[in-house]
C-alpha cells in the first residue's frame, strides 16, 4: 500500500471521527435544549362565558394568558366553553374532577357558582375574573379591574375628537357621543360611569347617549344600536358589550363613525376595523389570568381575596391610536396622557357608577 494510500484512508477515519463527534454533540445540545424546556405539575383550564372563544374580547384574553403559562411554565392546559349560563356549574365540575387547578371562571356571570362550588373543592384553587367575593373564600381569588379608569381616557378621548375636525371626515358638526353597553349591571356601568365622566371632564355641553343590548352575544343589536346612535349624531362611539360590539363596528363603518373597543387592542383582534378603530380600552385579563398561574407554579397563590388592577398596576390601559397616530393632535394626546397620570396620582378620582 503506498503512501498516499495510507494517507487517505487515515483521512477518511478521521473525517469520520470528526462527523461522529459533531452528531454526538448536536445530539447532546437537543438533549439539553430539551432538559431546559420548563415543565410542571399544575395544570390550569378556565370555564368561558356565554360569549366563548373568538368573543374578541375577555375570553379571548384569558386564553392568551393560559397559553403563555404553558409556553412558560409547561403546565397543561384546558379550556370548556359555556354555550348557556346552564353549563357553568357542569364544566367547572369536570375541570375539578379532571385535576385542574387553579380553575378561571371567566365573567361575573358565574360568580354564584363558584360562591356554590369551591368551598366543596377545598384543594382546588379558582380565580374569577370580574368576580368580586364577599365573603371571600379561602381558595379563591376574586380578579377585578379598574375599568371606569381607562374609560375616563376614552371619554377624554372622545371629547377632544368630537370637537376637532381635523381628526376625521367622520366627524360631523355636533358635540355627540355615543356608549354600547353589553348588559345593564354594575360591571358595565362602570365603564359608561368613566366614559361619561371623561367626556364632562373636557366640555360639559357634549351629550353621551347610552344604549343597552341585554347581552353580550347579539352582533346584529350591536349594529342597531349603533347605527341608532348614528342617527343620533354621535360620531365616536365606545362599545363595552363584549361580541355585541363587534356589530357596532360595522355599524360605524357602513355609516362612517369612529369607534373605542374593549378588552382587547381591537384594532389587533378585529381584522380590517383600522378605518374606525380610535383605539381601544385595553384590560389586561391575560396579566391577571398568567400572573395567577404563576403564584401556582411557584406554590404562592394567595386565596381569600379581592384584587383590582387598574392603571396604577399596568391592568388598565389605553392602546394606541394606529391608523390614527397621525390623525390626533398632539394637543389631544397631551391631554389624555396627564389624564392618566392624575388618575395614576390620585389627582383625579373617576366615578365607578
Amino acid at each position: 500500500m503506498g503512501v498516499r494510500s495510507r494517507f487517505l484512508k487515515v483521512l477518511a477515519l478521521l473525517l469520520a471521527f470528526a462527523l461522529l463527534a459533531a452528531l454526538a454533540v448536536g445530539c447532546n445540545g437537543d438533549e439539553e435544549a430539551e432538559e431546559e424546556k420548563p415543565t410542571s405539575d399544575v395544570k390550569a383550564a378556565m370555564v368561558t362565558d356565554v360569549g366563548g372563544l373568538g368573543d374578541k374580547s375577555f375570553n379571548d384574553l384569558s386564553y392568551e394568558g393560559l397559553k403563555k403559562a404553558e409556553e412558560d411554565f409547561g403546565i397543561e392546559i384546558k379550556v370548556l366553553e359555556s354555550k348557556e349560563i346552564t353549563d357553568y356549574e357542569q364544566n367547572i365540575d369536570l375541570l375539578v374532577q379532571e385535576g385542574y387547578s387553579p380553575v378561571f371562571a371567566v365573567g361575573f356571570l358565574m360568580t354564584d357558582t363558584v360562591v356554590k362550588l369551591a368551598p366543596t373543592y377545598p384543594d382546588t384553587y379558582f380565580g374569577g375574573i370580574d368576580e368580586f367575593f364577599d365573603p371571600t373564600i379561602l381558595n379563591a381569588r376574586g380578579l377585578n379591574f379598574n375599568e371606569h379608569e381607562a374609560s375616563y381616557l376614552a371619554g377624554v378621548l372622545a371629547a377632544h375628537v368630537t370637537t376637532d375636525k381635523t381628526v376625521s371626515d367622520m366627524v360631523n358638526d355636533d358635540k355627540v357621543v355615543g356608549f354600547v353597553g353589553g348588559m345593564d349591571v354594575p360591571l358595565i356601568k362602570k365603564f359608561e360611569a368613566g366614559f361619561k365622566a371623561g367626556v364632562q371632564s373636557v366640555d360639559p355641553s357634549i351629550k353621551v347617549f347610552s344604549l343597552y343590548a341585554g347581552n353580550f352575544t347579539d352582533q346584529a343589536k350591536g349594529k342597531e344600536l349603533g347605527l341608532s346612535l348614528i342617527d343620533q349624531k354621535a360620531d365616536v362611539i365606545f362599545a363595552a358589550a363584549g361580541a355585541v360590539g363587534l356589530g357596532t363596528i360595522q355599524a360605524c363603518q357602513e355609516q362612517g363613525a369612529l369607534f373605542i373597543g374593549v378588552d382587547a387592542d381591537q384594532y389587533v383582534t378585529v381584522p380590517d376595523s383600522g378605518d374606525v378603530m380610535l383605539s381601544s380600552v385595553v384590560k389586561r385579563v391575560d396579566t391577571a389570568v398568567y400572573e395567577t398561574i404563576k403564584s401556582v407554579v411557584e406554590g404562592d397563590f394567595q386565596g381569600g381575596e379581592n384584587v383590582f388592577f387598574g392603571l396604577k398596576e399596568g391592568g388598565m390601559a389605553l392602546a394606541p391610536y394606529h391608523d390614527f397616530e397621525n390623525a390626533v393632535p398632539q394637543e389631544i394626546k397631551d391631554a389624555v396622557e396627564e389624564a392618566n397620570q392624575a388618575i395614576i396620582d390620585g389627582t383625579i378620582t373617576v366615578p365607578d357608577k
